[in-house]
């Protein structure tokens, strides 16, 4: 019974998001089409696609607590005895239960102190705050079956009682200490990420209980601030690029775009390995996202690579450091948080991930070629063939010419080009004829993943406004500058910054923290604001590979089963190179 139960939610809210996600396509595509077709368009059709956007995010987050869209840190849990797990587990759904009742809660009480409505909608203010107090109910249902279906009844029960006792005692608590609020906000972070809570829910868990240690932030302004986080038009590419990504695999384009690189380098030394990489440098002007080509790559690849001689841990490896460069190389989905964040132009961060990219694909390249031994696996192809597989890949190829020149020739806002190339992509896969199941999937898959990532970039909203609050910024940019003001100092320390921090935070939630405080201190020191935001992507994305957190380790060990420690020792190399990679480019960005 509980079980049926957990599919019925699971399936509705997974059918919800696509259907949300296909509302806020057609709503861009049909904006787009007027305003280029017949020079119209209707009044507030950027406020109805945010509107749908936070729909969106508010019915999918609920789906993030297992698997990958979770962004769990779970390298401490797997080290631990099983007592020790099961008592974590408790505490990182105690965790989840206060970020539930934190937005049901404060979702009630800001729907209840607002009025008014849209001027361009006509719809009530309060309606978006009633979405994420419905999110919070629905995530703790969802919690609350997962966990009973699971065997673990008993330990869940004890985590809702643990944390709404913890949550109803908070706000009653003062608690008189030096330290500013934010440091407490960064332990209790920090804690909830060490018992493996899902990164968003350990930002709002943290938020809400820095109440008793002096934080400014009321429950109702927490979720006014993670809503108007997430309350961007700009961010609504995010879901139209990850859909492109999922359509181009399903549509069978992706694995043509396969064929075509292992046309022009297969018959090299370590050829296979050299086609995963130009495949993910082909690949990653349509996806924007590391951990779709990971998953994607680990399933194409991985089989082939340990057939023809590859250690599996070595042929992960490779995959996963191939991945890093779908979130440097446009469209990027990680340039569009930063851009979101700090207000640097879209089309320049792009136009520099190009040139970022193809070195870091150099430095992989050499890295290839220096560690694998394996002899060519395949045959040099005649000039026809390669023609005919450029031919059969071109349609894919097109994909990267609608987002690329439509955003950096100004011709439609990236959020329009992001549409454009989920449309194009959905007219590749029905023209390839693929099943309505199919099809329906990659709509809800992009939609959890979109859901996954809106929540992530809302929690990050009340986190940086009591960093904001305490001058944190003012204290990384003091600690940056202690060393002298000289822009190759300024570049170090930074990059230094961002290396450590890239440990312990996810990427996207260091883009968003990190971003805002030390781009103005790069610019003081005559660095580029467009290269020091292209360096800075380039930095935080190499921690895809790095433990503790290791994303991209940890998706290519999920698909492959090979034991994410053997990965991480396997990728040694790759992350040496791609370290190398980050050195030429901080020092190109000072020279040039």
């Amino acid at each position: 019974m509980i079980k049926r139960l957990e599919a019925g939610l699971e399936a509705l809210l997974g059918a919800l998001s696509a259907a949300l996600l296909l509302m806020l396509l057609a709503t861009v595509i049909v904006n787009v089409i007027l305003r280029y077709g017949f020079q119209s368009g209707f009044v507030g059709i950027e406020d109805l696609g945010i509107w749908l956007h936070v729909a969106l995010i508010a019915v999918a987050s609920p789906l993030a607590l297992k698997g990958p869209r979770s962004m769990r840190f779970d390298v401490g849990l797997r080290l631990m005895p099983a007592r020790l797990k099961v008592a974590a587990g408790i505490g990182a759904d105690s965790v989840s239960t206060i970020a539930a009742l934190t937005l049901l809660s404060g979702g009630w009480q800001t729907m209840a102190l607002l009025g008014g409505t849209s001027p361009t909608l006509g719809l009530p203010e309060w309606l978006r705050f009633l979405l994420f107090a419905v999110s919070g109910g629905l995530l703790l249902a969802v919690l609350l079956l997962q966990r009973t279906n699971e065997g673990r009844a008993r330990e869940v029960i004890i985590s809702v009682l643990v944390g709404g006792g913890i949550y109803v005692l908070a706000p009653h608590l003062s608690i008189e200490t030096s330290l500013p609020p934010s440091a407490f906000l960064a332990m209790i972070a920090g804690l909830g990420l060490l018992l493996s809570a899902p990164l968003a829910h350990a930002f709002l868990a943290a938020a809400a209980l820095a109440v008793p240690f002096g934080s400014s932030l009321t429950e109702p302004a927490l979720v006014s601030s993670a809503v108007n986080g997430m309350s961007k038009f700009l961010l609504l590419a995010v879901p139209f690029f990850l859909l492109a990504g999922g359509l181009l695999t399903v549509s069978g384009a992706a694995a043509r775009l396969v064929a075509f690189a292992a046309t022009l380098v297969g018959h090299r030394r370590a050829g296979l390995a050299q086609t995963v990489l130009l495949t993910s440098v082909i690949f990653s002007g349509a996806s924007g996202s590391s951990v779709a080509n990971a998953a994607f790559g680990a399933a194409t690849f991985q089989p082939h690579l340990v057939k023809n001689g590859y250690p599996p841990a070595q042929a992960g490896a490779v995959i996963a450091a191939a991945s890093v460069l779908d979130n440097v190389i446009p469209p990027s989905i990680a340039f569009l948080l930063l851009a979101a964040a700090t207000n640097l132009s879209v089309g320049a961060l792009m136009t520099g991930g190009f040139f970022a990219g193809g070195v870091m694909a150099l430095f992989l390249a050499i890295a290839i070629h220096l560690s694998v031994k394996a002899r060519p696996e395949g045959w040099a192809a005649t000039g026809a063939q390669r023609a005919a597989a450029a031919l059969s890949a071109l349609p894919a190829f097109g994909l990267g010419v609608i987002v690329v020149f439509g955003i950096r020739f100004g011709i439609v806002t990236p959020t329009e080009a992001a549409a454009m190339a989920a449309a194009y992509t959905l007219v590749l896969a029905l023209t390839a004829r693929i099943s309505a199941k199919s099809l329906f999937c990659a709509f809800r898959q992009a939609a959890a993943e979109a859901g996954a990532i809106g929540l992530l970039i809302g929690s990050a909203g009340p986190f940086a406004f009591l960093l904001a609050v305490d001058d944190v910024g003012g204290l990384i940019a003091g600690a940056v500058n202690s060393f002298g003001s000289s822009p190759w100092l300024v570049l170090l320390m930074a990059n230094l910054v961002l290396l450590v921090a890239g440990l312990v935070l996810d990427i996207g939630a260091a883009i968003l923290l990190l971003g805002p405080i030390l781009l103005p201190v790069a610019t003081a020191a005559g660095i580029d604001p467009v290269r020091f935001g292209v360096i800075l992507v380039v930095n935080l994305m190499i921690h895809g590979l790095t433990p503790p957190i290791g994303m991209l380790i940890f998706v290519v060990s999920g698909v492959t089963k090979v034991p994410a420690p053997d990965l991480f020792r396997a990728v040694l190399p790759y992350l040496f190179a791609l370290l190398l990679a980050l050195a030429a480019l901080s020092a190109a960005a000072l020279l040039l």
